[in-house]
């Protein structure tokens, strides 16, 4: 008698202990108060958001595996590949970049690497049949819309502060006064039209007087952009930027699409939530 009750005490207390860390649960896919807080931080956002969030993550674990949605190890390599490149790098020295940047390690990375490319395809199969190219109409009316969108500087001037020391470098931008025989420096005018895009968006968005954050070279070190000046704006005709437009109102489109696919899913699905988080 006392041995079966104490049998049931214990068994309650393991279910306390499981249910305890348990904020929500989606299907049979647990969300914690843990995963809650930590998206909290991550994201920047409320409790609700946080949530909602970790729900559509939930969901589209489920729908992907409902699909039989997979990625290979060598789809995931490749697209490391190719964002090493992109970034000038071999895959040695990206791993060496995001592990410095973010803390992640090759394991982590290819992980997240890894579910990237499984909501793609999750994402390509529930819109792809739904997309439909806009028509000229469409176009006109999207640029008349958004042309201050479609604005860029003509060009910047910017001092490049090369080495192959990352910390004498680092040191440089945090103190514009630090003197390092390590650091060669070339003032130059660079074109908007002539640099890549990353690199534009990395200039626009940096204030005048300021350094851009540190990025590697092409010569297996690294370099800061110090930004002098920015020419006056200039407004691309539609034609220039006719790709771009469609781009943007397909990904519009297809963010629609996925938003009320998920949006019907959640409404639909067995979701418990056992606690509010505040």
């Amino acid at each position: 008698m006392y041995k079966l009750l104490f049998t049931l005490l214990l068994t309650t207390l393991l279910q306390a202990a499981v249910y305890d860390g348990v904020a929500i649960v989606v299907k049979d896919k647990a969300i914690t108060l843990y995963e809650i807080k930590q998206t909290m931080k991550e994201a920047h956002v409320n409790a609700k958001k946080a949530a909602d969030i970790l729900i559509r993550q939930k969901l589209e674990a489920l729908e992907i595996k409902k699909r039989k949605i997979t990625v290979s190890s060598s789809e995931v390599y490749d697209d490391i590949k190719k964002m090493a490149a992109r970034n000038h790098m071999n895959i040695s020295e990206f791993y060496d970049a995001v592990r410095d940047s973010n803390g992640l390690s090759s394991t982590d990375l290819k992980k997240k690497i890894k579910q990237k490319l499984l909501s793609q395809k999750l994402y390509q199969a529930i819109a792809y049949s739904s997309l439909s190219e806009p028509s000229e109409e469409e176009i006109k009316e999207y640029y008349d819309l958004h042309k201050d969108n479609y604005k860029h500087p003509s060009a910047f001037t910017v001092i490049i502060y090369d080495s192959k020391n990352r910390d004498a470098l680092q040191t440089k931008v945090d103190n514009p006064m630090f003197y390092s025989p390590d650091i060669q420096t070339n003032e130059q005018v660079l074109p908007y039209n002539k640099i890549s895009p990353e690199l534009a968006q990395l200039l626009e968005k940096t204030p005048i007087g300021t350094f851009t954050t540190i990025i590697p070279n092409e010569k297996g070190g690294f370099m800061s952009f110090y930004v002098k000046e920015i020419e006056s704006a200039k407004e691309s005709g539609l034609q220039s930027v006719r790709n771009q437009i469609i781009n943007s109102i397909m990904a519009e489109q297809r963010e629609q699409i996925l938003s009320d696919y998920f949006a019907r899913l959640k409404h639909n699905a067995d979701i418990n939530v056992i606690r509010e988080v505040k």
